[in-house]
C-alpha cells in the first residue's frame, strides 16, 4: 500500500508485507512507545484487525498479533494497560472512514492465524539494563547479570552473590508489571529445582519498587531476553567464567556481609565462605 496513517502518539506506514509503526516522542506519549521508537510488524505476525469507538471523540484501529509472534507481547502476558498497547492506533473520530479503509485493506492482506512457531517481530536490541529495587539487571545479548544493591537486596541474595546467567541455561522469562502489586522479573532456568516462592528471596529474580523497574525499561529487557532464549541452543550450566570485579566494589560487599554477620543474619561459616568467594574474584 505504501501509505501513512498518522494518529495520536504513532503513525503506521503500510507496506506490501508489513506495517512500520513509528512512535512519537513527547510528554504525553506513553514512555513504552518512546522506548520502542519504531517497530516493523510483518503481516504474517497479525491475525486480525479491529476498528472500535474510542474515548472522547476518537476511534481505535488495532492489529491483533498472533500468539507467540511478538516477544514483547509474550513477555507482557496481557498485563499492559490499554493506553500502552503498541498495536493500537488512536485517531480522531472524523477519520473513521479512512481508518475503515485501511482496516479492510489489512484484512485482505492477512493470510495467517493461530499461534506462531517462532517470533516474527524483532525484540529490542541489547545491550540493555535497568535498575530494579534490589539490584541492577544487565543483558549483553549472551548472558543476563544481576548486581545486587546493598540497600535493597535480601540477605538470601547477598549470600548467593551477584549472578550471571548465560542465555543457553534459561528456558524463559517471567515478568510481572511494576504497575501492579509486587512486580518482578524472574529468569526461568533449565533443569533447575523449584524457585523460591518470593522473588525477593530468589537470586534468579529482581523485584520492582516505586521508580524502579518501570514498564518502559523492564518489559523491553524481558522481551529481548525471551527472544534470545527462543533462538539459543542450550549449553551446559556453569561453564562461563566469572568476570573480575572492581576491588572497591568487593570491599564494599565484604563490609556489608560483615554487617549481616553482626546482625545474626549470616552464620560464621556462611560469612567465612562468602568472604573467601568475594576475595577470589579480585
Amino acid at each position: 500500500m505504501g501509505d501513512v496513517l498518522a494518529g495520536f502518539h504513532a503513525a503506521w506506514e503500510f507496506e506490501s508485507d508489513s506495517v512500520l509503526i513509528r512512535y512519537e516522542r513527547g510528554i504525553r506519549t506513553p514512555k513504552l512507545f518512546q522506548a520502542l521508537g519504531e517497530r516493523r510488524v510483518p503481516l504474517e505476525a497479525v491475525e486480525g484487525v479491529t476498528l472500535t469507538p474510542g474515548k472522547r471523540g476518537t476511534v481505535v484501529l488495532r492489529m491483533e498479533p498472533r500468539p507467540g509472534a511478538d516477544p514483547l507481547m509474550e513477555a507482557a502476558a496481557g498485563q499492559l494497560k490499554e493506553s500502552s498497547d503498541p498495536y493500537r492506533l488512536v485517531l480522531p473520530a472524523e477519520r473513521e472512514t479512512l481508518a475503515e479503509y485501511y482496516a479492510d485493506e489489512l484484512r485482505c492482506a492477512l493470510t495467517e492465524s493461530g499461534p506462531a512457531e517462532r517470533h516474527l517481530v524483532d525484540a529490542p536490541k541489547p545491550p540493555l539494563s535497568f535498575k530494579a529495587y534490589d539490584g541492577k539487571a544487565s543483558f549483553d545479548g549472551s548472558a543476563v547479570s544481576f548486581r545486587w544493591f546493598w540497600t535493597g537486596a535480601s540477605s538470601a541474595k547477598w549470600k548467593a552473590g551477584d549472578q550471571r546467567f548465560p542465555v543457553g541455561e534459561l528456558s524463559g522469562v517471567e515478568w510481572r508489571s511494576p504497575e501492579v502489586f509486587e512486580g518482578h522479573l524472574r529468569l526461568l532456568r533449565r533443569d533447575a529445582g523449584p524457585s523460591p516462592a518470593q522473588p525477593d528471596q530468589d537470586p534468579a529474580a529482581v523485584v520492582f519498587g516505586l521508580g524502579y523497574g518501570p514498564v518502559h525499561e523492564s518489559l523491553p529487557f524481558a522481551a529481548a531476553v525471551l527472544a534470545a532464549v527462543r533462538t539459543c541452543e542450550p549449553v551446559p550450566a556453569g561453564i562461563a567464567p566469572a568476570a573480575r570485579r572492581d576491588p572497591a566494589d568487593i570491599a564494599e560487599r565484604i563490609r556489608h556481609l560483615g554487617e549481616l554477620h553482626q546482625a545474626g543474619l549470616v552464620t560464621d561459616e556462611e560469612f567465612a565462605s562468602k568472604k573467601a568467594e568475594l576475595l577470589a574474584e579480585l
